[in-house]
């Protein structure tokens, strides 16, 4: 539960906005490891980041990849390399391919982040080889954030690969945008419990600098047609190859 105090502070914070959010389109890919309905500790981290979301009119949808059947591979359909079954090609058009955000948010297991979110960004690879309206790689205009939950360390172990990931196949990633909690060294009380992680005011500030960050990124993208089309169109060099495995040389 987020405290009346940071529900009063957001609250005003969204009122006060002069900008115009409502158009944005928001997806969250949560690499937690429960399935729903069961409470995800990351799910309550990310509810600070969505009260801003929501607040300002975007639209956010949230995916646990744990509901569904996400097999691993680089290429955009694994039903095309073997697999029976893959839900991705169809969280990838209706959600991915349309949201000006995109949020990675993933638990910590044993220092590192969750083997579900590595399947998230694995899959969020394979799909990096398709191209714009501009001619650009298809990520080209969309803002990334993350949001970290887990016990012990790894918080900024985390970010730091999940952002490089992001922003390596063409993600804008914006300042602070990395909202994360830790609790402390050995077992012991995880985000939700005890409102533990809730009463951490220096994770919930980063939490609502991250939203805002990735609204204000995100809305001048928009604006702006998205990143501007020179020297990074695709189709004006020729080295691409539409069948190489690693979606980099497609």
């Amino acid at each position: 539960m987020i405290p009346a105090s940071v529900v009063t502070f957001i609250d005003a914070e969204v009122a006060a906005a002069t900008t115009s959010y409502d158009d944005l389109r928001v997806v969250v890919l949560n690499g937690t490891l429960k399935r729903s309905p069961e409470p995800s500790h990351t799910d309550g981290l990310l509810a600070v980041t969505r009260r801003v979301l929501e607040g300002v009119g975007a639209q956010v949808d949230v995916v646990r990849l744990v509901d569904h059947v996400v097999p691993p591979g680089v290429q955009p359909d694994m039903r095309e390399h073997g697999w029976e079954r893959d839900d991705f090609p169809d969280l990838y058009r209706s959600l991915v391919e349309p949201a000006d955000i995109v949020v990675l948010a993933s638990p910590i297991w044993l220092g590192d982040q969750s083997s579900l979110t590595r399947l998230a960004i694995e899959r969020l690879y394979g799909w990096s080889g398709e191209m714009n309206s501009a001619g650009q790689w298809s990520y080209y205009g969309k803002v990334g954030g993350v949001v970290i939950t887990g016990n012990e360390d790894g918080g900024k172990h985390c970010a730091a690969q999940m952002l490089y990931a992001l922003s390596h196949i063409g993600f804008t990633i914006p300042p602070q945008v990395d909202a994360y909690w830790n609790g402390e060294a050995g077992p012991g009380p995880s985000y939700l419990d005890d409102d533990r992680g809730a009463r951490n005011h220096w994770t919930t500030r980063n939490a609502v600098f991250a939203a805002w960050n990735m609204l204000h990124t995100a809305r001048r993208l928009k604006d702006a047609g998205g990143v501007p089309a020179h020297g990074n169109v695709t189709t004006n060099w020729d080295l691409s190859d539409p069948d190489h495995p690693n979606p980099e040389y497609r």
